[in-house]
């Protein structure tokens, strides 16, 4: 992959950030492809085969992906339409899972470039750690990995895939009213 475009993908990505950490929530939604699939598999903990910690009754029932499939349950499963609703929702007043608004940072790294599947296609892994604060004492920390797909549409580049994976199984936070 050519410098260039690494650079221009990692430019991307931290303007990305940005705009979510500054609530520009409407802006960020241009970032997207209008069939974009905002993805948050649920994880769960597995013992490997080998293990003697546990005895496996059935085998053939034992999966060692600790991460759900793609029509397995997911923690988001989210479409443009959804997404734009939920902004529309923040917009009015009425979400009180935002109010008042969290403020969250959003830190990217491990920035990996790939050839996506179509020439006008990416493939993007970069790890995350995304702080949330709210009101006086909320504090919430998600940590884990995005899977992008980015396409470029008129010359510049849109998420048109996101599965996030979360490193804990079990969410501590009250909700996940936030964007990743």
């Amino acid at each position: 992959m050519r410098d260039e475009i690494i650079r221009e993908v990692e430019q991307f990505l931290y303007r990305e950030a940005r705009l979510l950490d500054a609530r520009r929530f409407h802006e960020w939604l241009e970032l997207l492809t209008d069939d974009v699939r905002y993805w948050m598999p649920v994880r769960s903990t597995r013992y490997p085969k080998a293990s003697k910690a546990i005895s496996i009754l059935d085998p053939d029932h034992y999966r060692e992906e600790e991460v759900a499939k793609e029509d397995e349950l997911a923690i988001l499963d989210e479409t443009k339409e959804t997404l734009t609703r939920r902004i529309a929702r923040l917009d009015t007043g009425m979400a009180w899972a935002e109010d008042p608004p969290s403020r969250t940072r959003h830190i990217i790294a491990n920035v990996e470039v790939e050839p996506g599947q179509t020439g006008s296609e990416l493939s993007v892994y970069s790890n995350f750690i995304v702080y949330r604060n709210r009101a006086e004492t909320e504090q919430d920390f998600y940590v884990g990995a995005r899977q992008d797909v980015l396409r470029k549409v008129n010359g510049t580049w849109l998420i048109a895939r996101r599965k996030i994976v979360l490193d804990q199984n079990v969410l501590l936070a009250k909700n996940v009213s936030i964007l990743f």
